[in-house]
């Protein structure tokens, strides 16, 4: 079984649904992503996930778009943030998987992308624009390496194409809670609900499902794991604390700890 899918176990053992927390790796700086992972870790984060800044990211919002270009102009390559994904995962028992589009992937070559991937101790690969039926050769490099392969799944998902999704990922199953782009949202819809309802038998007793995309407070996470949901995946709402408080870093650490840990407690499963 995969690291990844250990923590949502653990989670699951005591009461809770899984948190995993996004930051763009690179943003506002290489050395500060290190503290600012630090902070989500201490704060209660299950799964890290490391956004890999790309210059073109279709599907994310303004929130994340602006924070891969602070990145890049930090100098931010696909090399460093596998390093930086190691040093993290040097100094913490949290599985890492980093986002990323699938240009850097396939400019890098899969076998040298895994390879590396393996080097720096990665637990699993997110690529939002790669499709399952495109990805054959990807999922092979992958395996080769032990490298979870986490798909993502929409509310247009056919329940045929759902199946094939599920059986081709392994750590979770990334669920898209609406139509659009990565971006916090004021609530969560009754058809995100009813999105969670409706993929839940295809996932039980497969594979964790956690549900992402607007997931940015602690009513959000109550409510989408109280529809069954194995975990939740935050990420605008903490890019947007670090942007906050980008001229203050003690300030940006001490509310990203406070803002993981409160998205923590309401993941409780209620009886």
């Amino acid at each position: 079984m995969s690291s990844i899918s250990v923590a949502f176990q653990k989670a699951k053992a005591n009461g809770n649904g899984a948190l995993v927390g996004y930051i763009t790796a690179g943003d506002p700086t290489p050395d500060l992503t290190l503290k600012i992972a630090d902070a989500l870790i201490k704060g209660g984060v299950d799964v890290l996930e490391l956004g890999l800044p790309f210059s073109d990211p279709i599907a994310d919002g303004p929130t994340i778009q602006a924070a891969s270009v602070r990145a890049l102009r930090a100098g931010t390559t696909p090399i460093k943030v596998l390093e930086i994904a190691k040093e993290i995962r040097l100094r913490h028992d949290v599985p890492i998987a980093v986002m990323t589009y699938y240009n850097p992937v396939f400019r890098m070559g899969l076998d040298k992308f895994f390879a590396l991937a393996k080097e720096c101790l990665l637990d699993g690969v997110i690529v939002p624009d790669l499709p399952i039926e495109e990805a054959g050769d990807y999922k092979k490099a992958a395996s080769k390496t032990c490298v979870d392969t986490i798909f993502l799944a929409a509310p247009s998902t056919s329940n045929e194409r759902l199946k094939r999704i599920v059986e081709c990922s392994s750590g979770f199953l990334y669920l898209v809670s609406h139509f659009g782009v990565t971006g916090t949202q004021t609530d969560v819809s009754d058809s995100t609900i009813a999105l969670v309802k409706r993929v839940l038998p295809f996932t039980a007793a497969k594979i964790p499902l956690a549900v992402g995309f607007g997931v940015s407070k602690p009513g959000h996470v109550s409510r989408i794991i109280g529809a069954g949901a194995d975990g939740v995946i935050v990420g605008s709402a903490f890019i947007n604390l670090t942007q906050k408080h980008k001229d203050n870093t003690n300030a940006m650490l001490k509310e990203l700890q406070a803002a993981a840990s409160a998205l923590k407690v309401a993941t409780k499963i209620k009886a």
